[in-house]
């Protein structure tokens, strides 16, 4: 924690944090919402990322404190309901590790968990969770023990491989469907001039059903599409109406369309298979102030993660519907 305390990251937090006036924030969280959220109550504060296990009717949630909860949700929710988080996993061996991304396999009926040391930077590693038993298949550590890096978001091929963004030195870590770590991939377009462009660097992964991965630079807000195989190949996308600055979790809406989390959230399309891309929406929402850090669809429609709960003693969480004006 002391190490977080003396970091550049933690005086860019706490400048956001502070450029937020609290009567801004009063506003903003009495404010009607214009869309259709899921309130729930939790035990934590901070709430890394969401995905929507429409299997099961449930949000899966990870939390910063380490661990992962469900949100069931009933057929006929009312908006005015606040629902409940009922933890599923909590690791004693991980404990000050925080669980940060996360990626529901379903061919293989288990959730992948990005896991790192936000604060120290010493530990990623992405673990492997049963979603019936929620036993642990595996853990693969990622980085070496002098190493720092970051673990963020992951993303699971056809195959059932795992590929695990570092947002600390901008590479990617491929790990087998068993857990074997296979190789790291790296670019020099992932890493930009300027020490405040490399705050944070690759954020939000996804694979693509075409064979690629496409992954958002989370300061930058540029766009890649990353051809995996023996020789894996980065083009930058050509953004118009971009970058997305900011951008956190990344989700496919369809084939043609990416979810970017962020303050604002965009909606880029793409009609050449992911060669050049339009920021064609965006979205923000009056819960800005609590922090869009991942999406998810649900029954057709975006819904974005955010990470800070509000309330003592117990915190209430929002998960909200975006929807996309030009």
């Amino acid at each position: 924690m002391a190490s977080f305390l003396c970091s550049t990251r933690f005086f860019v937090v706490l400048f956001l944090i502070s450029a937020v006036p609290l009567a801004v924030l009063i506003s903003l969280e009495t404010a009607t919402p214009s869309t259709h959220v899921y309130h729930y109550h939790s035990n934590g504060w901070a709430r890394e990322c969401a995905k929507w296990d429409d299997l099961n009717r449930r949000f899966l949630v990870s939390f910063f404190e380490n661990g992962i909860g469900q949100i069931a949700v009933p057929d006929h929710h009312s908006p005015a309901d606040i629902l409940d988080e009922v933890p599923l996993v909590r690791d004693a061996d991980l404990a000050g590790n925080a669980s940060l991304g996360i990626f529901i396999d379903r061919p293989r009926n288990r959730l992948m968990v990005a896991i790192a040391d936000v604060f120290g930077n010493r530990y990623s590693a992405v673990a492997a969770y049963d979603m019936t038993t929620w036993n642990r298949l595996f853990l693969t550590q990622l980085n070496a023990p002098d190493e720092k890096s970051l673990a963020d978001d992951v993303a699971v091929d056809a195959e059932g491989n795992a590929y695990i963004t570092d947002a600390w030195e901008s590479k990617i870590w491929k790990v087998g469907v068993n857990g074997e770590f296979i190789s790291t991939i790296t670019c020099p377009l992932f890493t930009h001039k300027g020490w405040h462009r490399n705050l944070v660097g690759l954020n939000g992964i996804v694979f693509h059903p075409d064979g690629y991965l496409l992954v958002v630079h989370m300061i930058t807000g540029h766009l890649f599409k990353i051809t995996t195989g023996n020789e894996n190949e980065v083009k930058p996308i050509k953004l118009v109406g971009g970058p997305c600055s900011l951008g956190d979790g990344i989700e496919l809406f369809s084939p043609t369309k990416l979810v970017v989390a962020g303050n604002p959230t965009r909606l880029v399309e793409s009609t050449d298979d992911w060669e050049t891309g339009t920021v064609v929406g965006k979205f923000r929402g009056s819960k800005v102030h609590r922090l869009t850090t991942a999406a998810t669809v649900k029954d057709g429609k975006v819904y974005l993660n955010h990470m800070f709960g509000m309330g003592f003693p117990k915190k209430k969480h929002a998960i909200v519907e975006a929807v996309f004006s030009s």
